[in-house]
């Protein structure tokens, strides 16, 4: 059975699991309506997706 030869310090396992945090969703502001939407999503207030109407537009 593989058991390690030395301790791993706090400082070591911290640093391997530095990149396991979630990264934080990025926003971009629709050419269009000028709202926050995800890239590569449909923006839900004017119903487009690349330049097509994919859905009815929602009235707030």
């Amino acid at each position: 059975m593989a058991v390690p030869r030395n301790k791993t310090t706090r400082s070591k396992r911290n640093m391997r699991r530095a990149h396991d945090g979630l990264p934080l969703n990025t926003f971009i502001e629709d050419k269009e309506s000028g709202e926050l939407r995800r890239p590569h999503h449909i923006d839900l207030k004017s119903g487009k997706y690349r330049g097509r109407q994919v859905l009815d537009p929602q009235d707030d």
